[in-house]
């Protein structure tokens, strides 16, 4: 499975649009070689160099296996169409919340994961509780890394 960005490429600098020193718009995602008997793909971002720890930056779920891709600007709503739920994201809110770092330059982690079981649970879970509810149904994951400096 190939989790991609027109944004960025991997390993490469998120622009300031999708921060909080722009738009703070969610950052367009690809989804590619999605495997076979996947049922719903979930999303975490996640900034693991925060200094009080990891910070969690979205959770969205319940994306259908068919989706290939997900737009610049999601609405930071719990419900979407499709059937699709967000989370609540370290700062407190439901959706995306962009890159906005304290100090020096943060990686930022994208992990999808295709499921074998649609997860039409309730908006508004935490990450936790997210990986909770995919415990012993990931069948496959993807990763991308975008890096943020103020």
């Amino acid at each position: 499975m190939i989790l991609s960005s027109p944004a960025f490429e991997n390993g490469g600098f998120i622009p300031a649009r999708y921060t909080c020193d722009g738009a703070d718009v969610s950052i367009p995602l690809e989804f590619a070689d999605v495997p076979e008997g996947t049922k719903s793909l979930a999303l975490i971002m996640d900034d693991p160099d925060a200094p009080m720890g990891i910070f969690v930056h979205w959770v969205i779920y319940n994306i259908p296996a068919d989706v290939t891709s997900l737009p610049e600007g999601i609405p930071n709503e719990p419900y979407l169409s499709e059937g699709i739920r967000q989370g609540v994201n370290s700062f407190g809110n439901i959706g995306y919340g962009g890159p906005c770092p304290p100090n020096g330059a943060h990686r930022y982690m994208f992990k999808l994961y295709a499921l074998d079981i649609p997860l039409e649970i309730d908006a508004g879970l935490t990450k936790h509780q997210l990986l909770s509810q995919m415990d012993g149904h990931v069948i496959d994951g993807a990763g991308l890394m975008g890096i943020y400096e103020r």
